[in-house]
């Protein structure tokens, strides 16, 4: 395979965007300058006056493959090469300062090759291991030691025998083996216009071969059987320069194209920073850019409905919320979404360490949807766990980490109840909440949405049988990638023991089954 070209001129190493616009971006970088010294400390804050749905940059050059990119019935491969100068540059100065920069490299993906693609790691506390640390992936520091965790594809269980940890993994991440880091793919960082299928970014997830993460494709088909959106995936043989191949989950990355799919292209769509918190800052939209990333429509619509929406979630008196909640939110869906989360043992959501969730603003009924994302950590936490229990790992708050989200306050700060509430993560000693979550499900006036919503989705995901027979349709195929070890056998057998175990536990809860 042709190797990533060597030798390029400083300006052609830059992002395509950057070296078109380079006029208008210093013409801007001089105003800008200009406004600082005239205006001082005089406060601007942007404003939207468009009304139009201003798309993406639009796709000129669609590359359409031999087969679907995420067709799970058959066998897929991809190669990446780069430049190993590039590559040791980006580690050290991900190690130096935690910056996750592209590089450029030469993909081929099922047989069809694309120059000049821009890779870069993915992830948080899931890369901590790469500088120096031991990682936890969705936002946590340190995984917890003995009896409690499951170190290697969710060998761990709660002590009483009340479920595995079938989802949860350490990862010892190295430098040295490039085919296990976590990437994104960027099909248009050095190419403007160009996709993939109608893809330009591609998610290649934590865990490879015996870890590779049956515990998030299972968690993707059944939110995507129950209706609810959800990003595809499948599995597939990954090489990177001269290094062995490993057996990956590259999955749909929630960006501007994923966002113009959801509601028929006529929904704005927000991705949470796990860094960020949803506390009311002020009527400032630049003030919220740090907790979340807009993905759609940046040149009609901005983060106003997302800032009226935590203002009032976070000063509505228990009876204002039970009131007005169906004025700004989809409560359909939302119950969907916490019967979800609950159902699959995900303690990483909206409420966990990770900030894992998708606000979905729908321009037609103006109102917000929960959307997940990220389940690498699903199936990890007791699974007797009843509709009316928090999620959590397991144990008490894992060895290291502070309280409340890492990089972020406590939402239980933040008007989002009290320690005890049941939007938190129990297991993780009920430090971190989410206001909307923890009223909704602490309020009885939507006790019976959620019932009607968790008792539908038991029967689709469990009672029905498809947990389990998806599973064994997502292990075969993780085999087919090369995840054929006696790891990866282990690792399905307690995924199965936990969804067993889920599936005749909550088929006892008359709640649950009426």
């Amino acid at each position: 395979m042709p190797s990533a070209r060597a030798g390029r001129r400083l300006r052609d190493r830059l992002p395509v965007r950057l070296r078109h616009h380079w006029k208008p971006v210093t013409a801007l970088g001089v105003g800008l300058a200009a406004m600082v010294y005239f205006l001082g400390d005089a406060r601007i804050s942007p404003y939207v006056t468009s009304s139009s749905r201003v798309e993406a940059d639009a796709i000129t050059d669609n590359v359409q493959g031999t087969v679907d990119l995420y067709d799970t019935s058959v066998s897929h491969s991809i190669q990446l090469a780069y430049q190993q100068t590039d590559f040791d540059k980006m580690m050290k100065e991900f190690k130096d300062d935690g910056t996750k920069d592209y590089i450029e490299a030469d993909l081929t993906i099922d047989g069809v090759y694309l120059n000049d693609v821009g890779i870069r790691l993915k992830g948080n506390s899931t890369l901590s291991s790469l500088r120096g640390a031991k990682g936890m992936p969705g936002g946590g520091r340190n995984m917890p030691q003995g009896g409690q965790g499951a170190p290697a594809g969710g060998q761990g269980q709660k002590a009483g025998g009340k479920g595995g940890m079938g989802g949860m993994m350490q990862f010892n991440l190295s430098a040295k083996k490039p085919e296990e880091l976590p990437w994104l793919v960027k099909i248009d960082e050095y190419v403007e216009g160009r996709a993939y299928q109608g893809e330009r970014e591609i998610s290649l997830r934590p865990g490879s071969n015996g870890q590779v993460p049956a515990n998030e494709a299972l968690s993707l088909s059944l939110t995507d059987e129950s209706g609810q959106k959800a990003e595809r995936y499948a599995f597939t043989k990954l090489k990177v320069n001269n290094r062995p191949t490993a057996a990956r989950l590259m999955v749909e990355a929630p960006d501007t194209d994923y966002a113009d799919d959801v509601s028929g292209g006529n929904a704005v769509l927000y991705k949470a920073r796990a860094s960020g918190s949803f506390e009311y800052k002020g009527d400032d939209p630049s003030d919220y850019e740090t907790s979340f990333k807009q993905l759609n429509k940046k040149g009609s619509q901005d983060l106003e409905p997302v800032m009226k929406l935590i203002k009032w979630a976070g000063k509505a008196s228990d009876k204002e919320f039970a009131r007005d909640l169906d004025t700004y939110v989809d409560v359909d869906s939302f119950a969907k979404y916490v019967s979800s989360q609950n159902l699959l043992l995900n303690f990483d959501d909206m409420a966990g360490p990770g900030k894992n969730y998708l606000l979905s603003y729908d321009l037609d009924t103006k109102k917000f949807s929960v959307l997940g994302w990220d389940y690498n950590l699903t199936f990890s936490g007791d699974a007797t766990t009843g509709p009316d229990d928090s999620v959590g790992m397991g144990g008490g708050m894992p060895e290291g980490m502070p309280e409340g989200a890492p990089g972020g306050a406590a939402q239980g700060k933040q008007g989002g109840g009290g320690a005890d509430a049941k939007g938190g993560m129990g297991g993780m000693g009920g430090r971190m909440q989410h206001v909307l979550k923890s009223k909704f499900l602490d309020s009885d006036a939507f006790d019976g949405v959620y019932q009607k919503a968790y008792s539908e989705l038991y029967q689709k995901f469990y009672g029905s049988g498809t947990a389990t027979k998806t599973l064994q349709e997502i292990a075969d195929q993780a085999r087919k990638a090369g995840a054929d070890s006696k790891e990866f056998d282990t690792a399905v057998t307690r995924l199965q023991k936990t969804v067993t175990d889920r599936r005749a536990a909550l088929a006892k809860n008359k709640k649950v089954t009426g």
